[in-house]
């Protein structure tokens, strides 16, 4: 036992502060420790932990959490539209506007809403741990219920934006401009930049547990990233799909099957297919998994 040690419980120190450390108070220690980052098996632990608790939500708790989440993205194609109106068409200008689309990022992921890129990562892990028929069936009715209301929200605020107008002639004329970009894409070209996407928000839910205060900056940069790089979003798109069939722009089965669903496969791929898997590849051998019961460590994630 070193000198820092004697006189001392073994509750009163933190046994992970290294010996070099024995001159510093225990108040300093303990803040030397609350500053060391996440280990990858810690941060497994919460997303895998919050996904559990999101399989586990009713089914109407999760359809209206989705539903808001659906019209707050439609905020996303809105401020970027409000940005574009107003600065001037220049080689800098993307730069700033895709700031825009940060916003209703901002408001879902703050706000603790469900988003169904989100669940791309969130609620897999589970199914990836326990392998299970039953944890696939929470999964799939996760992802069908939170798809078709955040669909439904953003098919509610684009009919608000151009069919009820409940924003100037000129902001709707705004909006329609930003979608057409994406109405202008092949199904190969919106399922390829969609997987960009899909993995950008799936390393950004993996990344925020250990960004706390910073959770503001993480997002809004996630986002500028997903539209400076042109990648397709499932539910932004939807938005914009939408806002494109009320203006004529766009036929509905074409806005379906050849940029929804494709964007769809390509935000589940990058999501899932990609990140996910990786990031369970690189914690599993390192996750306990032993019962309680049967005298082993609890697994990680229940003691934190």
């Amino acid at each position: 036992m070193t000198q820092s040690q004697e006189g001392r419980g073994p509750d009163k120190r933190p046994e992970t502060v290294i010996d070099e450390a024995a001159a510093l108070t225990e108040a300093e220690e303990q803040k030397v420790v609350e500053r060391l980052s996440l280990r990858a098996p810690a941060i497994y632990a919460i997303i895998k932990e919050e996904g559990e608790a999101e399989l586990a939500r009713p089914t109407g708790s999760l359809i209206w959490s989705g539903l808001v989440s659906g019209i707050a993205m439609g905020f996303s194609v809105l401020t970027l539209a409000l940005l574009q109106m107003h600065l001037p068409t220049a080689g800098w200008t993307p730069l700033v506007t895709s700031f825009g689309y940060a916003t209703g990022f901002l408001i879902v992921i703050l706000g603790r809403q469900q988003l169904f890129t989100e669940n791309t990562i969130t609620i897999v892990l589970p199914l990836i741990s326990e392998g299970s028929w039953a944890a696939l069936g929470s999964l799939a009715r996760v992802w069908g219920v939170v798809l078709i209301a955040n669909w439904t929200g953003c098919i509610a605020v684009a009919l608000g934006l151009v069919a009820f107008a409940l924003v100037p002639d000129d902001v709707a004329r705004a909006v329609i401009a930003v979608s057409r970009h994406y109405g202008e894409l092949t199904g190969g070209e919106a399922f390829r930049q969609a997987i960009g996407a899909g993995f950008l928000v799936a390393v950004m839910v993996w990344m925020k547990p250990g960004a706390e205060g910073s959770e503001f900056v993480l997002i809004t940069a996630t986002a500028w990233l997903i539209a400076l790089g042109e990648f397709t979003h499932v539910i932004a798109g939807m938005v914009e799909i939408v806002v494109l069939v009320l203006a004529g722009e766009l036929e509905v089965m074409d806005g379906l099957f050849t940029l929804a669903l494709p964007t769809l496969a390509g935000n589940i791929i990058g999501g899932t297919g990609l990140f996910a898997l990786l990031a369970y590849a690189q914690v599993k051998d390192e996750v306990r998994t032993v019962d309680p019961a049967d005298g082993g460590d609890p697994p990680v994630g229940t003691g934190l």
